[in-house]
């Protein structure tokens, strides 16, 4: 696959890739083609991203009668899975624009909004500036970048992390406090003066989703880009998309983990000594051990895909009229037990693909460490035990489950 400009333009003119279509299923394919060459560093992922846009899937979830694919929520976390298990950094670049799609579909009574979802059905993509290393609660809205007012509009400063996706996207909604402490959103294009998207994203896993830092030094924002949080639709829950969106990701690459462990038993041809086979196709070791990857694959796609149709039935609420507490809570409650058991059987089973493998499979060029980084990287976004805790809790006390970002 040749490098690609990563400012490929869908043309709003071509049908977007249907769900269950030919297209979508050869798209994943081509993403999975690429793979092997980013991971080894001879390409990135603007050549992927530059795929997802010719294939309009920024457009996915947005109606067909207004120019979308018109996708169901669980259609495209099924489409989250494919796209995992293909390379897992596609997908997790292109959360915050899903994330950022789904609120304006419930939000395009503002007219924000209603600019900023044409920007969408024209082909650009949107990121995300909110997470801050200052802040003393993580996940707790509260930052230091401000948004001054100007002669011209407003001036943004500030300095985001952790920032999925912004250096290949075309747009960034920054959250960010007014002088009388209002929380606001802004957004800003990615090629602005004042804007620096930073490829300094050094974690073990997830090496190309650009998870770095985004600075602002006195950047202009025109006051129809300013959203007042008050002015938003709010969610009970508001976090469970994203929460259960990487737990997803992390039951794609467990998918891929499965496959891999077949691929290898079946290509190896010699076998220990004193194993129970000669062959290790015929080893009932193996073979028992590639059973249970496949089974636990299996349970960690079975439990996120249940998950996503009841906060399917959950957001259907919120756009349609008010939002159902009570499948929020529910769809909340499935995505934070999805995750509890299937961080931990990706985790083991990333770590068992080597018993299938022998010692060669330990070889840099097959890079099947990856898939042990790359979902140890995930998981760590939100830990596993203090949602184990708030569950645990909420069962035995009946104590309400957090609102707010990370839950």
């Amino acid at each position: 696959m040749g490098t690609l400009d990563s400012r490929l333009a869908a043309d709003p003119g071509l049908a977007p890739v249907q769900p269950d279509s030919p297209a979508r299923r050869e798209l994943v394919t081509a993403i999975a083609a690429g793979t092997a060459a980013r991971e080894r560093g001879q390409a990135d992922a603007r050549d992927a991203i530059a795929l997802v846009r010719a294939a309009r899937l920024g457009v996915f979830r947005v109606p067909r009668a207004e120019g979308g694919a018109g996708a169901t929520l669980p259609q495209l976390f099924e489409l989250v899975l494919d796209l995992a298990e293909a390379d897992p950094n596609i997908p997790h670049i292109l959360r915050n624009h899903f994330a950022f799609v789904e609120k304006a579909l419930r939000a395009r009574h503002l007219p924000q909004y209603q600019r900023w979802i044409a920007l969408v059905l024209a082909g650009d993509l949107f990121g995300l500036g909110a997470s801050e290393l200052g802040t003393q609660h993580i996940g707790d809205g509260d930052g230091n970048t401000r948004l001054e007012p100007a002669a011209d509009g407003h001036h943004l400063t500030g300095t985001k992390y952790y920032s999925t996706g912004n250096l290949y996207f075309d747009h960034i909604i920054v959250n960010a406090k007014t002088p009388d402490g209002r929380f606001v959103g802004a957004r800003v294009s990615v090629g602005q003066p004042g804007v620096d998207v930073r490829d300094d994203w050094d974690g073990i896993g997830q090496r190309q989703t650009a998870s770095g830092t985004t600075i602002f030094s006195n950047v202009e924002v025109a006051a129809a880009d300013v959203l007042p949080n008050a002015d938003d639709v709010a969610l009970p829950q508001q976090a469970t998309f994203a929460q259960l969106y990487l737990t997803t990701i992390i039951a794609g690459i467990l998918r891929r983990v499965a496959k891999d462990a077949v691929d290898l038993v079946r290509q190896r041809e010699r076998n220990f000594y004193h194993a129970v086979a000669p062959c290790p196709a015929d080893d009932p070791l193996l073979q028992e051990t590639v059973g249970e990857l496949l089974s636990a694959a299996f349970v960690a796609e079975a439990a996120v895909l249940n998950a996503a149709n009841v906060l399917g039935k959950a957001f259907d609420s919120a756009i349609v009229g008010k939002p159902d507490d009570a499948l929020f809570t529910e769809a909340a409650l499935r995505s934070a037990k999805a995750k509890v058991v299937v961080d931990q059987l990706a985790l083991e089973g990333a770590t068992r693909l080597f018993d299938v493998g022998g010692a060669s499979a330990a070889k840099q060029a097959a890079q099947l460490d990856r898939h042990w980084r790359n979902i140890r990287t995930i998981a760590s976004h939100n830990p596993g035990l203090y949602k184990a805790k708030v569950l645990g809790n909420h069962a035995i006390n009946g104590v309400p489950l957090p609102g707010a970002a990370f839950f």
